[in-house]
């Protein structure tokens, strides 16, 4: 009994206290809020969903701000129908008619969007509690790893999957987001993306329509009236998806049913490279993107209304937008799109890096 309680103490200690070097494995059997701070950038997390619940850095006159939408409490985040900062899998993205084949066998996956499934199914990565597996709060680039075992069966998919992600500083600068999947036993899809609603102003700063966005990318998958893509590539240029000369997101937003929501087609994979440059002139803050993903979500938060989050503020429509970096929506249907399955000889790994900086 004595010794259980020492350990019980000894992870308290670990989650809540600063100065102390907590580099030891985490047994996370709850949701709770880890912080990592380098300087006056800090981050908190919550192994709920393994979610990115705030980052806090300076504008250009030194004051701080949380740029990143979220809830007040961390049990708010088992409601998080948004999907604020969490890693969305085992299938991020839409999946037509809630199945897909694979070796022959048509799988059968839980619809939550429509006649569709997206982000994974209802109980989704965002949706379940993930295990800290290692946390190091007092080094030169803290960092926390959270884990999740899916089993074979998991929202209609086949085979156990290992999924895993790091979030570590470097340099006081940047927040890198290593992803990582292991199939266990069989292949399956899989395809991880983060979910961060970002605000550059201030999470409660209101609309992001000023800000200027630049997007390295010349084709995008254009969608049906169910935002699947259709299987075809098309052009930005001459349309409202062409940011590869940085333009305010409101620019052209109007022409467009309700807001940006649209996979851009990528550079080739497998090395990290610019995909996005984010401005907020007022506050100064540049947010530059780079992954190794073969696609990217824009998304303007068309959805939010009437979202009451961190501080009581409420958030409305196009007050964040989300650069999810990702395989294509509906690859598993689609195959001439780059393929998302998954074999237990070949693990899949997603990096993104965010660069943060300021100019006056």
């Amino acid at each position: 009994m004595e010794r259980k309680l020492k350990f019980q103490v000894c992870i308290f200690l670990c989650v809540i206290s600063f100065g102390l070097k907590c580099a030891a494995t985490v047994s996370a059997q709850s949701a709770g809020i880890y912080e990592l701070k380098k300087g006056n950038f800090s981050a908190k997390f919550t192994n709920w969903g393994a979610s990115l619940v705030s980052l806090i850095l300076p504008d250009k006159t030194g004051k701080l701000a949380d740029i990143v939408l979220g809830f007040q409490a961390v049990d708010e985040y088992k409601n998080n129908t948004p999907n604020f900062g969490a890693i969305v899998g085992r299938v991020a993205n839409r999946i037509k008619g809630a199945q897909f084949s694979l070796n022959g066998i048509v799988y059968k996956i839980i619809a939550n969007d429509g006649n569709n499934t997206l982000h994974g199914g209802e109980f989704g990565f965002a949706h379940v509690l993930w295990k800290v597996t290692n946390y190091q709060k007092c080094c030169d680039n803290p960092s926390i790893t959270f884990s999740y075992l899916s089993p074979d069966g998991d929202q209609g998919f086949p085979g156990d999957l290992l999924a895993k992600v790091t979030y570590k500083i470097v340099g006081g600068t940047e927040l890198r987001v290593i992803m990582s999947a292991k199939a266990l036993k069989t292949e399956t899809p899989v395809n991880l993306a983060q979910h961060t609603y970002w605000n550059l102003g201030g999470h409660d700063s209101g609309t992001i329509l000023l800000n200027k966005v630049k997007i390295l990318a010349t084709h995008y998958t254009p969608v049906d009236s169910e935002l699947i893509p259709t299987g075809k590539l098309k052009l930005v240029a001459g349309t409202p998806y062409d940011f590869l000369k940085s333009q305010t997101v409101g620019s052209r937003i109007k022409k467009l049913p309700t807001g940006y929501d649209i996979n851009y087609a990528l550079e080739a994979a497998n090395e990290l490279k610019i995909v996005a440059v984010v401005h907020d002139e007022k506050s100064g803050r540049v947010m530059q993107l780079r992954t190794n993903a073969v696609g990217m979500q824009f998304y303007t938060a068309n959805s939010l209304k009437d979202v009451k989050g961190k501080g009581g503020f409420v958030y409305q429509p196009h007050s964040a937008l989300c650069l999810e970096t990702q395989g294509f929506p509906n690859a598993v249907n689609q195959p001439n799109f780059p393929s998302q399955i998954v074999v237990p000889a070949k693990p899949y790994k997603h990096v993104m890096v965010y660069k943060f900086s300021t100019v006056k």
